[in-house]
């Protein structure tokens, strides 16, 4: 019998549980999941540039939490983080794009000179000759090579807008998710069976805690390393101290890989500064890295977000092979989030039965 009358008039008899009802559910339940995966896979890069946003926003909020707590609006404390990050990404940018934009021309032209120098040995010089070095190293330093290698002008107008337009994305989305950031949780949470939604809220919140508190370990760490960085050039007189110093501190927010990227970086320029300044950037870093490593860097992190060491590589080394850079970033927090949800939840679970 149909139920009670309602707005829509009243229900009819349940259908039959048929053979081709169940096959024909079954083959709709397939075109389903395969027509999500094409969508997924369809959709990847704006899926990425979502989970930046929202892991920067989750990173961010504390801040729009502490703003608000001196008196600041929702909407005043929101532009005020925004504000700030916008500052320092363009602070950061005008210090880097130059001297890089500089330092590539003139490493271009003089190229063929390097070379040069080089066939003072008579072995590099055999090498050179047999090997036809030098016709390479011009055709290679020559514009149109390096055009060409960009796509052309169509191609490098294509690469500089993407890259802006994944940036603006990513800044818009994180100013959005930073402003209803309380109305978004709160609905997640909502979704949750009211005899959980204490306990998921609890667990949740947690969660957003260490990953909040991962983004302020992580940037206090890379700070660290690029004044450090910035120091040691001013000592031993690298050029561009403080756009090395940038480049540091950028990478060394790459997990597992960023400081070294940063100690390659900064040795290549010391090496084609002065061979001693060169030998001295290798030992200066090797000697950090492994203070950072052994002394700082767990020192905080196990204070912020208490990640088993052996989890967090294998954390970091999926989600690169996963995600690449933006994998690697994430990678700690949620194998924090994981962990946590495998102590309160599945391992009582697994005792109680």
């Amino acid at each position: 019998m149909g139920g009670p009358s309602g707005r829509f008039g009243t229900p009819g008899r349940p259908l039959r549980r048929s053979s081709f009802l169940i096959g024909f559910t079954g083959a709709l339940g397939v075109l389903l999941a395969y027509a999500v995966f094409l969508g997924v896979r369809n959709s990847a890069g704006i899926l990425v540039l979502v989970v930046i946003a929202l892991f920067l926003a989750v990173g961010l909020h504390p801040a729009v939490v502490r703003l608000r707590g001196w008196g600041l609006s929702p909407g005043l404390a929101v532009a005020v983080v925004t504000l700030t990050v916008v500052l320092l990404i363009i602070g950061g940018l005008l210090a880097l794009v130059p001297p890089v934009v500089t330092q590539s021309g003139q490493f271009i032209e003089q190229l063929p000179s390097y070379v040069d120098e080089l066939r003072g040995n008579a072995t590099v010089n055999d090498l050179i000759e047999r090997y036809d070095v030098m016709a390479r190293v011009e055709s290679a330093a020559s514009a149109d090579t390096i055009g060409r290698a960009l796509g052309g002008v169509l191609g490098g107008a294509q690469l500089i807008f993407g890259t802006i337009f994944r940036a603006l994305t990513v800044l818009v989305l994180t100013i959005y998710f930073l402003a209803y950031f309380d109305k978004l949780r709160a609905l997640g949470y909502a979704l949750v069976p009211r005899t959980r939604r204490e306990r998921v809220r609890l667990i949740g919140d947690e969660i957003l805690t260490r990953v909040g508190a991962y983004m302020v370990g992580a940037i206090s760490i890379a700070v660290l390393a690029g004044a450090s960085t910035f120091v040691f050039a001013l000592v031993v007189g690298l050029p561009y101290p403080f756009t090395l110093a940038v480049v540091v501190a950028v990478t060394d927010l790459i997990p597992q890989i960023g400081a070294t990227l940063g100690a390659v970086v900064v040795t290549l320029v010391g090496l084609a500064t002065d061979l001693p300044v060169g030998i001295a950037c290798l030992v200066f870093f090797l000697i950090y890295q492994q203070v950072e490593n052994y002394l700082i860097y767990p020192k905080i992190m196990r204070r912020a977000v208490a990640v088993n060491e052996v989890a967090a590589l294998l954390g970091a080394l999926l989600g690169v092979a996963l995600l690449g850079v933006v994998g690697a970033l994430i990678a700690i927090p949620m194998v924090a989030a994981l962990q946590l949800i495998l102590r309160e939840v599945v391992l009582p679970r697994q005792e109680s039965r």
